[in-house]
């Protein structure tokens, strides 16, 4: 009876464990001549992509989705922040864009996108964590506490220290803003959600780190020796030590964003950008985990699905898709 019970129990664990290694990818519509919403899905649905993230609540999209084994992450985009500093539009937001939708997968709602104290974004910072709260109340009181979690999505520009990774810091700046959303996350049980791209972190320094093919050791952090082969995992184990210091050390980090650009800047390659894609698919599917966080899987979203020809700033930008409008995929790699 009990060599019975460990077996299934190791079957339990095996599948749990598959389940968690499932990547996503995100579904950006800025471009022009993009599949309609459910030719999208069908695509999605095609290639084992179980996993998707969105910027906002687009009602095609949630049709598309009802009646799918697609989870979703929702977003609040940050032009919508402060209507939901009212509780009642927040209650509002959840009912038309979640309860309306109980064929629909919901996983997580960010609640806006790399707002930074720094950025263009710093007029909606005094909005992110009372719109989480009232979204939180929300989702409470319709009965979905357990079923989706509430959090916002950061990125590595907050960091004012990633080297090493165990000196991670936010910047100074940034603490008063971010301090009391890792608590909030650890209050509610909640990831926080993080966009990481070592190809924004000077590539060509050391293209091999970049890519996950150094054959090697590259960084030995000094301060506990752990050793690191590729930047994506030094960047994550920067992130969760600058949580820790703020409380946040229990709070486990869900990467909401990674890719690479096939064209328009230094190392925009389409075999760098299919390397990475294959190489952090790989990664992150199985249980290596980061050296500060081993034994585990890391829940990634892809950035993105498309090329998105309308998107601003620099032509990088606009080179993200795994997939052409026309449904193409630019590089051969396996969801399932």
């Amino acid at each position: 009876m009990t060599t019975m019970l460990i077996v299934l129990l190791g079957l339990l664990l095996s599948r749990l464990v598959s389940i968690d290694a499932q990547v996503g990818v995100c579904y950006g519509r800025d471009g022009d001549g993009l599949p309609s919403q459910q030719d999208v899905v069908n695509l999605y649905r095609r290639n084992g992509i179980t996993r998707m993230r969105i910027y906002d609540p687009d009602q095609a999209t949630l049709r598309a989705l009802k009646g799918t084994n697609i989870e979703l992450m929702i977003g609040v985009p940050n032009d919508a922040l402060q209507s939901l500093n009212d509780q009642g539009a927040a209650n509002t937001w959840v009912r038309n864009n979640i309860q309306n939708y109980p064929d629909v997968r919901f996983k997580y709602i960010a609640v806006g996108n790399e707002v930074d104290p720094n950025n263009g974004n710093s007029r909606y910072v005094n909005f992110v964590l009372p719109a989480m709260r009232n979204v939180q109340n929300a989702i409470n009181a319709a009965g979905l506490r357990n079923q989706i979690k509430v959090s916002t999505a950061t990125y590595t520009g907050l960091l004012g220290v990633s080297y090493p990774p165990s000196n991670g810091a936010f910047r100074n700046n940034v603490r008063g803003f971010i301090e009391p959303i890792i608590r909030f996350l650890a209050g509610n049980n909640s990831p926080m959600l993080a966009n990481i791209y070592p190809y924004f972190s000077n590539p060509n320094s050391n293209l091999p780190y970049a890519l996950f093919t150094a054959p090697g050791t590259v960084v030995t952090d000094p301060n506990n020796g752990l050793q690191y082969s590729n930047i994506f995992d030094a960047m994550l184990d920067a992130h969760y030590a600058a949580q820790a210091r703020l409380g946040g050390g229990n709070v486990q980090i869900v990467v909401s964003e990674s890719g690479w650009p096939s064209a328009g800047g230094n190392a925009a390659t389409v075999g760098n950008a299919g390397t990475y894609y294959r190489n952090l698919i790989r990664h992150v599917r199985g249980t290596t985990g980061t050296p500060a966080k081993p034994g585990r899987s890391i829940e990634t979203y892809l950035f993105a699905m498309f090329d998105e020809n309308r998107k601003p700033g620099e032509e990088s930008e606009k080179h993200f898709g795994i997939f052409s409008p026309g449904q193409r995929p630019k590089y051969q790699l396996s969801f399932n």
